[in-house]
């Protein structure tokens, strides 16, 4: 923890991460000694390439790393992401600290004229940035016209707004944090749409081997958005994928059982890979840690036997031809 008793929060500048932020703040805020807590923020290479689709950027971390690498040099105590930004394998030297109680994990439509997706006019412009969403998009929608869609979330419903789509595709999450739900015309179920990995929940980095800042941040850690996300975590690690993969996947944790439901979708909608399972503690209990990123992993491999990586493979070589 900083020494001058003041605690560095690193934040990108968006109207989400500072909202994210300033939460992780209020709630550091409301501890008895807290210490001060001063926003910081940082601009990344989704900041800086705000206009080219995210599944052409390559990589991982588009949202994350620049902050990340302020923690492990010192310019900031912290990192607060959106949990489904982070790359399942973390900087050497950064640890998730605390993963805070899960918000809505579904996707949400917003269309001009508040229709549902079902509803929405034959060739109806549909913008999402998300290669999952555009897949998941097309398997229920083929006579869509799906067009890119980048910026902030206050930005994407102006443009909304503006005619520049019927409709667009955002996390709900996202959405009630700023005060943007009432704009919701349908919330996309988990069963046909899928959410992204992690969706809902918010992750806060601090070093590895900063031991008061991590004590700190535990109290705030959430058990059950823990394993959802360890679950769903170990899932995408052992397909390799990422934000540039049409993998949806839910984990939900129900007394003392954790299920997860996960699905990767050909970009056109014509062919979805499908899994399902469960784990239980001993004794009625909660899973633990390690059999909660065993499920993912055992899921993982149900997908890959179906065929995923062959999915994947086609779908990534497909999109390497089809770039500029």
């Amino acid at each position: 923890m900083s020494t001058a008793n003041t605690l560095r929060i690193g934040t990108r500048a968006s109207a989400l991460a500072l909202w994210q932020a300033r939460h992780v703040a209020a709630l550091i805020g409301a501890r008895p000694g807290a210490p001060h807590v001063e926003l910081v923020e940082i601009a990344t290479t989704g900041d800086a390439l705000s206009e080219v689709p995210l599944w052409q950027t390559g990589g991982r971390a588009f949202f994350t790393r620049e902050i990340d690498r302020a923690v492990i040099t010192g310019r900031v105590d912290l990192a607060v992401h959106s949990l489904k930004d982070m790359a399942t394998q973390l900087e050497p030297g950064i640890a998730l600290a605390a993963t805070l109680a899960r918000g809505d994990p579904r996707d949400a439509l917003v269309s001009a004229g508040g229709a549902r997706l079902a509803m929405l006019p034959r060739g109806a412009r549909i913008g999402t940035s998300s290669l999952r969403r555009r897949a998941f998009l097309a398997r229920l929608r083929p006579d869509a016209t799906l067009l890119d869609l980048r910026g902030n979330v206050p930005t994407r419903i102006e443009r909304l707004e503006r005619g520049d789509y019927d409709a667009i595709v955002l996390a709900a999450a996202g959405l009630e944090r700023l005060g943007l739900a009432r704009h919701v015309s349908e919330y996309l179920e988990p069963e046909q749409f899928p959410p992204a990995v992690s969706q809902g929940v918010i992750g806060v980095c601090a070093r590895s081997d900063d031991a008061a800042t991590l004590a700190l941040l535990a109290t705030h850690d959430d058990p059950a958005a823990r394993l959802a996300a360890s679950a769903e975590r170990a899932l995408l690690r052992r397909l390799e994928g990422g934000c540039q993969v049409p993998l949806g996947a839910l984990a939900r944790l129900a007394g003392g059982t954790l299920t997860l439901a996960a699905g990767v979708c050909a970009l056109d909608g014509s062919r979805l890979l499908s899994a399902h399972g469960s784990a239980s503690g001993a004794g009625g209990r909660a899973p633990l840690l390690a059999e909660a990123q065993a499920l993912g992993e055992r899921i993982a491999d149900e997908l890959l036997a179906r065929g995923a990586g062959a999915l994947m493979a086609r779908e990534r070589d497909a999109r390497a031809v089809a770039e500029p």
